[in-house]
């Protein structure tokens, strides 16, 4: 069970170079707990931007991959106790979502997530959102965005790229836009 982990992590960073972060909108099983389940507790603040900032979300993913280095040197070659390494550090990093999901916005772990970091990274603007001119700075857009991206904030008086390397692809905003000014 504990290999199902890496598995959906490499899935992730596969899926970036085509689509982004595509994998973090409803293909990765804790975005989809989060947002099923925690949104329900969650005050749905800002996200930290503390959490945005790449040195930040590095350094969390570097102390990730040095733990999970460590853990496969440690346990070498008993596959159980690798394979329960990856299932404790998955709950770990999950609990302190949840935690987090209670202060500020349910997907702020997926902000210092190492694969939607790296898929960040990987991914940069694949598949960007456009905003036309009809915008009308609703924020209907951000408050259905479970990211907490400001596609508004993107409006000039041309047609713009929605250009944030974290957009999940999800459409959500397409979708509750008044103006039908969000499309691909």
């Amino acid at each position: 069970m504990g290999f199902f982990i890496p598995l959906c992590m490499f899935a992730g960073v596969w899926m970036a170079f085509k689509r982004g972060r595509k994998w973090c909108d409803w293909y990765c099983p804790r975005g989809s707990f989060y947002d099923v389940w925690v949104s329900n507790i969650s005050p749905k603040k800002d996200i930290p931007e503390l959490f945005r900032k790449p040195f930040f979300r590095l350094g969390v993913t570097a102390l990730l991959f040095a733990v999970v280095s460590l853990n496969l040197f440690l346990f070498w070659p008993d596959f159980s106790r690798i394979g329960l390494s990856f299932v404790v550090m998955a709950t770990v990093t999950t609990v302190i979502g949840v935690v987090l999901a209670f202060f500020f916005h349910q997907r702020s772990w997926c902000m210092v997530c190492p694969v939607g970091t790296v898929s960040s990274l990987v991914g940069g603007n694949k598949l960007p959102l456009k905003i036309s001119p009809l915008c009308l700075k609703c924020k209907q857009c951000f408050k259905v965005c479970p990211i907490a991206i400001r596609p508004y904030a993107f409006k000039s008086a041309n047609v713009e790229r929605v250009k944030d390397p974290e957009c999940l692809k999800c459409d959500l905003c397409v979708s509750v836009c008044p103006k039908k000014a969000l499309y691909k």
